[in-house]
Protein backbone atom coordinates (compact mmCIF):
# COMPACT_ATOMS: atom_id res chain seq x y z
CA UNK A 1 0.00 0.00 0.00
CA UNK A 2 1.38 3.49 -1.30
CA UNK A 3 1.74 6.38 0.79
CA UNK A 4 1.02 8.50 -1.97
CA UNK A 5 -2.14 6.68 -2.67
CA UNK A 6 -3.53 6.91 0.57
CA UNK A 7 -2.75 10.57 0.73
CA UNK A 8 -4.53 10.85 -2.65
CA UNK A 9 -7.66 9.38 -1.01
CA UNK A 10 -7.94 11.19 2.00
CA UNK A 11 -7.90 14.41 -0.04
CA UNK A 12 -10.85 12.66 -1.75
CA UNK A 13 -12.56 11.93 1.28
CA UNK A 14 -12.14 15.53 2.25
CA UNK A 15 -13.49 16.79 -0.95
CA UNK A 16 -16.36 14.68 -1.03
CA UNK A 17 -17.27 14.51 2.74
CA UNK A 18 -20.93 15.55 2.52
CA UNK A 19 -23.97 13.61 1.06
CA UNK A 20 -24.20 16.80 -1.78
CA UNK A 21 -20.79 15.93 -3.21
CA UNK A 22 -21.97 12.88 -5.07
CA UNK A 23 -24.39 13.77 -7.34
CA UNK A 24 -27.98 12.00 -6.41
CA UNK A 25 -29.16 9.18 -9.02
CA UNK A 26 -30.66 11.01 -11.61
CA UNK A 27 -30.64 14.02 -10.20
CA UNK A 28 -33.84 13.77 -8.21
CA UNK A 29 -34.14 15.35 -4.34
CA UNK A 30 -33.80 13.06 -1.48
CA UNK A 31 -37.30 11.43 -0.65
CA UNK A 32 -38.21 8.90 2.31
CA UNK A 33 -37.85 6.16 -0.61
CA UNK A 34 -34.21 6.61 -0.71
CA UNK A 35 -33.77 7.25 2.70
CA UNK A 36 -34.26 3.31 2.97
CA UNK A 37 -32.69 0.68 0.65
CA UNK A 38 -35.54 0.17 -2.03
CA UNK A 39 -33.74 -2.01 -4.62
CA UNK A 40 -30.48 -3.61 -5.41
CA UNK A 41 -27.69 -1.72 -4.61
CA UNK A 42 -29.91 1.26 -3.25
CA UNK A 43 -30.61 3.17 -5.61
CA UNK A 44 -31.69 3.03 -9.92
CA UNK A 45 -28.38 4.08 -10.66
CA UNK A 46 -27.19 1.06 -8.27
CA UNK A 47 -24.41 3.09 -6.72
CA UNK A 48 -24.31 0.88 -3.41
CA UNK A 49 -24.20 4.17 -1.52
CA UNK A 50 -27.06 5.55 1.27
CA UNK A 51 -25.75 9.45 1.62
CA UNK A 52 -28.93 9.37 4.24
CA UNK A 53 -27.64 7.23 6.81
CA UNK A 54 -26.19 9.02 9.72
CA UNK A 55 -26.71 7.08 12.63
CA UNK A 56 -23.70 4.30 11.94
CA UNK A 57 -20.29 5.97 11.49
CA UNK A 58 -16.92 4.73 12.04
CA UNK A 59 -17.01 5.73 15.74
CA UNK A 60 -20.02 3.92 15.96
CA UNK A 61 -20.15 0.73 13.96
CA UNK A 62 -17.77 -1.05 16.15
CA UNK A 63 -20.46 -1.80 18.87
CA UNK A 64 -22.82 -3.52 16.09
CA UNK A 65 -24.89 -6.49 17.79
CA UNK A 66 -26.95 -8.86 16.29
CA UNK A 67 -30.33 -7.86 16.92
CA UNK A 68 -32.75 -10.11 15.27
CA UNK A 69 -32.35 -13.29 12.16
CA UNK A 70 -34.62 -14.64 10.06
CA UNK A 71 -34.61 -18.22 9.31
CA UNK A 72 -35.48 -19.95 6.15
CA UNK A 73 -35.65 -23.51 4.35
CA UNK A 74 -32.81 -22.72 1.54
CA UNK A 75 -29.82 -20.41 0.86
CA UNK A 76 -30.46 -16.73 0.54
CA UNK A 77 -28.45 -15.46 -2.54
CA UNK A 78 -29.96 -12.04 -3.06
CA UNK A 79 -29.83 -9.08 -1.00
CA UNK A 80 -32.43 -8.13 1.15
CA UNK A 81 -34.40 -4.33 0.43
CA UNK A 82 -35.91 -1.97 3.37
CA UNK A 83 -38.42 0.24 3.02
CA UNK A 84 -41.00 1.93 5.52
CA UNK A 85 -40.13 -0.46 8.46
CA UNK A 86 -40.52 -3.64 6.22
CA UNK A 87 -37.26 -5.66 4.61
CA UNK A 88 -38.45 -8.02 1.75
CA UNK A 89 -35.95 -10.53 1.22
CA UNK A 90 -36.70 -13.95 -1.41
CA UNK A 91 -35.25 -17.33 -0.71
CA UNK A 92 -34.64 -19.92 -2.93
CA UNK A 93 -37.55 -21.75 -1.69
CA UNK A 94 -39.62 -19.46 -4.02
CA UNK A 95 -40.95 -17.54 -1.18
CA UNK A 96 -40.78 -13.50 -1.13
CA UNK A 97 -40.72 -12.91 2.82
CA UNK A 98 -41.80 -9.19 4.35
CA UNK A 99 -40.40 -8.98 7.88
CA UNK A 100 -40.81 -6.16 10.75
CA UNK A 101 -37.68 -4.22 10.37
CA UNK A 102 -37.37 -3.64 14.10
CA UNK A 103 -38.10 -7.19 15.21
CA UNK A 104 -37.72 -9.28 12.31
CA UNK A 105 -41.39 -11.16 12.68
CA UNK A 106 -42.88 -12.37 9.67
CA UNK A 107 -46.06 -10.00 8.31
CA UNK A 108 -46.59 -11.84 5.11
CA UNK A 109 -44.89 -14.43 2.56
CA UNK A 110 -45.93 -15.21 -1.36
CA UNK A 111 -45.00 -17.81 -2.98
CA UNK A 112 -43.73 -17.46 -6.60
CA UNK A 113 -43.50 -19.99 -9.60
CA UNK A 114 -39.84 -20.88 -9.27
CA UNK A 115 -36.71 -20.41 -7.22
CA UNK A 116 -35.60 -16.55 -6.35
CA UNK A 117 -32.34 -15.53 -7.07
CA UNK A 118 -32.19 -12.07 -7.72
CA UNK A 119 -33.13 -8.95 -5.32
CA UNK A 120 -36.74 -7.10 -5.53
CA UNK A 121 -37.88 -3.54 -6.16
CA UNK A 122 -39.72 -1.24 -4.00
CA UNK A 123 -41.32 1.68 -5.35
CA UNK A 124 -45.01 3.18 -4.25
CA UNK A 125 -46.32 0.72 -2.46
CA UNK A 126 -45.19 -2.42 -4.85
CA UNK A 127 -42.78 -4.71 -4.51
CA UNK A 128 -41.39 -6.38 -8.17
CA UNK A 129 -39.67 -9.19 -7.52
CA UNK A 130 -38.59 -11.67 -10.40
CA UNK A 131 -39.12 -15.79 -10.47
CA UNK A 132 -40.43 -17.37 -13.75
CA UNK A 133 -41.68 -14.00 -14.81
CA UNK A 134 -41.57 -10.26 -13.11
CA UNK A 135 -44.79 -10.29 -10.12
CA UNK A 136 -45.70 -6.75 -8.71
CA UNK A 137 -47.25 -7.49 -5.12
CA UNK A 138 -48.76 -5.05 -2.70
CA UNK A 139 -46.52 -4.33 -0.36
CA UNK A 140 -48.63 -3.78 2.74
CA UNK A 141 -50.38 -7.26 2.22
CA UNK A 142 -48.39 -9.63 -0.36
CA UNK A 143 -51.59 -9.75 -2.66
CA UNK A 144 -50.66 -9.84 -6.18
CA UNK A 145 -51.72 -6.77 -8.36
CA UNK A 146 -49.86 -8.20 -11.65
CA UNK A 147 -47.61 -10.32 -13.17
CA UNK A 148 -45.78 -10.30 -16.48
CA UNK A 149 -44.92 -13.82 -17.77
CA UNK A 150 -41.15 -13.89 -19.47
CA UNK A 151 -41.89 -16.74 -22.23
CA UNK A 152 -39.20 -18.99 -22.47
CA UNK A 153 -36.64 -18.10 -19.40
CA UNK A 154 -37.35 -16.84 -16.08
CA UNK A 155 -35.77 -13.61 -14.28
CA UNK A 156 -32.57 -14.20 -12.18
CA UNK A 157 -31.59 -10.25 -12.65
CA UNK A 158 -32.93 -7.58 -9.97
CA UNK A 159 -35.54 -5.80 -11.54
CA UNK A 160 -34.65 -1.43 -11.59
CA UNK A 161 -37.20 0.55 -10.85
CA UNK A 162 -37.33 4.31 -12.07
CA UNK A 163 -39.79 7.00 -13.33
CA UNK A 164 -42.70 4.79 -13.18
CA UNK A 165 -40.88 1.94 -15.42
CA UNK A 166 -39.43 -1.67 -14.13
CA UNK A 167 -36.60 -3.10 -16.64
CA UNK A 168 -35.44 -6.37 -15.99
CA UNK A 169 -33.90 -8.81 -17.75
CA UNK A 170 -34.90 -12.53 -18.54
CA UNK A 171 -32.82 -15.86 -19.17
CA UNK A 172 -34.92 -15.75 -23.06
CA UNK A 173 -32.94 -13.26 -23.90
CA UNK A 174 -34.56 -9.75 -23.74
CA UNK A 175 -34.23 -6.54 -21.21
CA UNK A 176 -38.07 -5.34 -20.84
CA UNK A 177 -39.55 -1.81 -19.74
CA UNK A 178 -42.70 -2.74 -18.14
CA UNK A 179 -45.51 0.21 -16.86
CA UNK A 180 -44.97 0.11 -13.34
CA UNK A 181 -48.35 0.52 -12.71
CA UNK A 182 -50.03 -2.19 -14.61
CA UNK A 183 -47.25 -4.43 -16.09
CA UNK A 184 -47.78 -3.33 -19.82
CA UNK A 185 -44.79 -3.87 -22.23
CA UNK A 186 -43.47 -0.71 -23.12
CA UNK A 187 -40.64 -2.12 -25.24
CA UNK A 188 -37.95 -4.84 -25.49
CA UNK A 189 -34.35 -5.60 -26.78
CA UNK A 190 -32.71 -8.49 -27.51
CA UNK A 191 -29.85 -9.12 -25.07
CA UNK A 192 -28.64 -12.26 -23.58
CA UNK A 193 -28.80 -11.56 -19.86
CA UNK A 194 -27.83 -13.29 -16.74
CA UNK A 195 -27.55 -11.68 -13.79
CA UNK A 196 -27.01 -8.29 -14.20
CA UNK A 197 -29.18 -5.97 -13.49
CA UNK A 198 -29.82 -2.55 -15.26
CA UNK A 199 -28.72 0.68 -14.10
CA UNK A 200 -30.99 3.41 -15.15
CA UNK A 201 -29.26 7.20 -15.38
CA UNK A 202 -30.57 10.15 -17.00
CA UNK A 203 -32.40 9.14 -19.49
CA UNK A 204 -30.47 5.93 -20.25
CA UNK A 205 -30.76 2.05 -19.92
CA UNK A 206 -27.18 0.54 -18.94
CA UNK A 207 -27.22 -3.47 -18.91
CA UNK A 208 -24.46 -6.06 -19.26
CA UNK A 209 -24.70 -9.21 -21.06
CA UNK A 210 -22.98 -12.51 -21.55
CA UNK A 211 -22.80 -11.96 -25.04
CA UNK A 212 -20.11 -9.96 -24.09
CA UNK A 213 -21.19 -6.28 -24.57
CA UNK A 214 -22.21 -3.54 -22.26
CA UNK A 215 -25.51 -1.88 -23.91
CA UNK A 216 -26.55 1.36 -23.52
CA UNK A 217 -30.49 2.03 -24.19
CA UNK A 218 -32.45 5.03 -24.20
CA UNK A 219 -35.10 4.57 -21.58
CA UNK A 220 -37.93 5.70 -22.60
CA UNK A 221 -37.59 3.90 -26.34
CA UNK A 222 -35.33 1.08 -25.99
CA UNK A 223 -32.98 2.15 -28.96
CA UNK A 224 -29.31 1.48 -28.82
CA UNK A 225 -27.20 4.02 -27.69
CA UNK A 226 -23.95 2.37 -27.75
CA UNK A 227 -22.51 -0.77 -26.80
CA UNK A 228 -18.87 -1.76 -25.48
CA UNK A 229 -17.03 -5.22 -25.59
CA UNK A 230 -16.92 -6.43 -22.01
CA UNK A 231 -18.32 -9.97 -20.96
CA UNK A 232 -20.37 -9.59 -17.90
CA UNK A 233 -21.91 -12.30 -16.52
CA UNK A 234 -23.62 -11.05 -13.00
CA UNK A 235 -21.96 -7.71 -11.86
CA UNK A 236 -24.22 -5.10 -12.47
CA UNK A 237 -23.23 -1.62 -13.75
CA UNK A 238 -23.14 1.45 -11.31
CA UNK A 239 -23.30 5.11 -12.91
CA UNK A 240 -22.08 8.15 -11.06
CA UNK A 241 -20.82 11.69 -12.35
CA UNK A 242 -21.19 10.76 -16.18
CA UNK A 243 -19.38 7.60 -15.71
CA UNK A 244 -20.38 3.61 -16.07
CA UNK A 245 -18.66 1.50 -13.64
CA UNK A 246 -19.25 -2.42 -14.44
CA UNK A 247 -16.77 -6.11 -13.79
CA UNK A 248 -16.13 -8.59 -16.16
CA UNK A 249 -15.15 -12.11 -16.51
CA UNK A 250 -11.94 -10.98 -17.91
CA UNK A 251 -10.29 -9.67 -14.91
CA UNK A 252 -11.38 -5.94 -14.94
CA UNK A 253 -13.33 -3.15 -14.03
CA UNK A 254 -14.17 -0.86 -16.86
CA UNK A 255 -14.98 2.79 -16.78
CA UNK A 256 -16.63 4.16 -19.61
CA UNK A 257 -18.17 7.67 -20.44
CA UNK A 258 -21.72 7.30 -19.53
CA UNK A 259 -22.86 9.03 -22.87
CA UNK A 260 -20.70 8.08 -25.68
CA UNK A 261 -19.04 4.30 -24.34
CA UNK A 262 -15.65 6.01 -24.75
CA UNK A 263 -13.43 4.00 -21.99
CA UNK A 264 -11.83 5.98 -19.65
CA UNK A 265 -10.22 3.68 -17.89
CA UNK A 266 -9.71 -0.01 -16.67
CA UNK A 267 -8.30 -1.92 -13.34
CA UNK A 268 -6.88 -5.51 -13.70
CA UNK A 269 -7.76 -7.62 -10.76
CA UNK A 270 -7.04 -11.02 -10.09
CA UNK A 271 -9.69 -13.05 -10.92
CA UNK A 272 -13.70 -12.71 -12.44
CA UNK A 273 -15.64 -9.98 -11.04
CA UNK A 274 -19.19 -10.63 -10.20
CA UNK A 275 -19.50 -7.96 -7.70
CA UNK A 276 -21.08 -5.32 -8.46
CA UNK A 277 -19.31 -2.07 -7.85
CA UNK A 278 -20.40 0.36 -5.36
CA UNK A 279 -19.41 4.48 -5.85
CA UNK A 280 -18.94 6.74 -3.04
CA UNK A 281 -17.82 10.17 -2.40
CA UNK A 282 -15.30 9.91 -5.73
CA UNK A 283 -14.16 6.12 -4.96
CA UNK A 284 -14.84 2.90 -6.75
CA UNK A 285 -15.12 -0.22 -4.38
CA UNK A 286 -15.52 -3.33 -6.12
CA UNK A 287 -14.56 -7.33 -4.66
CA UNK A 288 -13.42 -10.39 -6.93
CA UNK A 289 -14.11 -13.89 -7.23
CA UNK A 290 -10.51 -14.73 -5.10
CA UNK A 291 -11.80 -12.51 -1.94
CA UNK A 292 -10.25 -9.10 -2.87
CA UNK A 293 -11.61 -5.84 -2.11
CA UNK A 294 -10.21 -2.93 -3.93
CA UNK A 295 -10.80 0.70 -3.66
CA UNK A 296 -10.28 2.54 -6.55
CA UNK A 297 -9.93 6.07 -7.44
CA UNK A 298 -12.75 6.57 -9.51
CA UNK A 299 -11.89 9.76 -11.95
CA UNK A 300 -8.25 7.46 -12.85
CA UNK A 301 -8.39 3.92 -11.84
CA UNK A 302 -5.52 4.18 -9.37
CA UNK A 303 -5.45 1.78 -6.47
CA UNK A 304 -6.20 2.79 -3.24
CA UNK A 305 -5.95 0.22 -1.09
CA UNK A 306 -6.82 -3.70 -1.46
CA UNK A 307 -7.14 -6.36 1.42
CA UNK A 308 -8.49 -9.62 1.08
CA UNK A 309 -11.92 -9.59 2.82
CA UNK A 310 -13.95 -9.06 -0.32
CA UNK A 311 -15.31 -12.95 -2.13
CA UNK A 312 -17.90 -12.17 -4.33
CA UNK A 313 -20.06 -9.57 -2.53
CA UNK A 314 -20.91 -6.45 -3.76
CA UNK A 315 -20.09 -3.98 -1.45
CA UNK A 316 -22.33 -1.23 0.31
CA UNK A 317 -21.36 2.04 1.65
CA UNK A 318 -22.79 4.62 4.24
CA UNK A 319 -21.54 7.71 6.28
CA UNK A 320 -18.15 6.72 5.90
CA UNK A 321 -18.05 2.39 6.21
CA UNK A 322 -18.05 -0.06 3.37
CA UNK A 323 -19.79 -3.26 4.16
CA UNK A 324 -19.01 -6.11 2.19
CA UNK A 325 -19.54 -9.77 2.51
CA UNK A 326 -17.31 -12.45 2.15
CA UNK A 327 -16.66 -16.41 1.14
CA UNK A 328 -14.94 -16.81 4.70
CA UNK A 329 -18.45 -16.55 6.02
CA UNK A 330 -17.50 -13.04 7.81
CA UNK A 331 -19.70 -9.71 7.56
CA UNK A 332 -17.28 -6.91 7.35
CA UNK A 333 -17.01 -3.09 8.46
CA UNK A 334 -14.15 -1.37 6.96
CA UNK A 335 -12.27 2.12 6.96
CA UNK A 336 -13.10 3.62 3.29
CA UNK A 337 -9.63 5.14 3.54
CA UNK A 338 -7.56 2.59 4.51
CA UNK A 339 -9.46 -0.59 4.63
CA UNK A 340 -8.89 -1.30 8.25
CA UNK A 341 -11.17 -3.46 10.22
CA UNK A 342 -13.61 -1.79 12.16
CA UNK A 343 -16.50 -4.45 12.66
CA UNK A 344 -16.88 -8.19 11.64
CA UNK A 345 -19.75 -10.81 12.38
CA UNK A 346 -19.03 -14.65 11.47
CA UNK A 347 -22.08 -16.35 10.16
CA UNK A 348 -23.04 -20.16 9.41
CA UNK A 349 -21.57 -19.81 5.64
CA UNK A 350 -20.35 -17.20 2.51
CA UNK A 351 -22.28 -14.22 2.62
CA UNK A 352 -22.83 -13.61 -1.19
CA UNK A 353 -24.83 -10.76 -2.03
CA UNK A 354 -25.01 -7.09 -0.77
CA UNK A 355 -25.96 -6.01 2.46
CA UNK A 356 -28.26 -3.08 2.95
CA UNK A 357 -27.45 -0.37 5.48
CA UNK A 358 -30.56 1.78 6.05
CA UNK A 359 -31.85 3.99 9.19
CA UNK A 360 -29.28 2.70 11.83
CA UNK A 361 -29.48 -1.20 10.96
CA UNK A 362 -27.65 -3.44 8.71
CA UNK A 363 -29.23 -6.78 6.81
CA UNK A 364 -27.39 -9.60 5.15
CA UNK A 365 -28.85 -12.69 3.85
CA UNK A 366 -26.30 -15.60 4.64
CA UNK A 367 -25.98 -19.29 2.72
CA UNK A 368 -26.81 -20.57 6.09
CA UNK A 369 -30.29 -20.05 5.40
CA UNK A 370 -30.87 -16.93 7.65
CA UNK A 371 -31.49 -13.49 7.42
CA UNK A 372 -29.28 -11.01 10.05
CA UNK A 373 -30.31 -8.03 11.23
CA UNK A 374 -27.71 -5.84 13.33
CA UNK A 375 -27.96 -2.56 15.47
CA UNK A 376 -26.67 -0.46 17.78
CA UNK A 377 -27.33 -1.02 21.54
CA UNK A 378 -29.87 1.28 22.98
CA UNK A 379 -30.39 2.68 19.45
Amino acid sequence: MKTTANCLLVLLLMIGSTATAQQPCNGGPATKAVIDWPQFHFDPCHTGFNPYEFVLSPATVGNLVLDWKYPVSYPLFTSPVVVNGVVYQGDAAYNLNALNASTGALLWKYTMGSQIVDSPAVANGVVYIGSDGLYALNASTGALLWKYTTPGGGVEASPTVANGVVYVGSNEGYLYALNASTGALLWKFPIEIFESSPAVANGMVYVGSTDGNLYALNASTGALLWKYPIRVSASSPAVANGVVYVGSDDYNLYALNASTGALRWKYATVASIESSPAVANGVVYVGDDAAYLYALNASTGALLWETIKGGGSSPAVANGVVYVGSDDNNLYALDPSTGALLWKYTTGAYIYDSPAVANGMVYAGSLDNNLYAFHLPNH
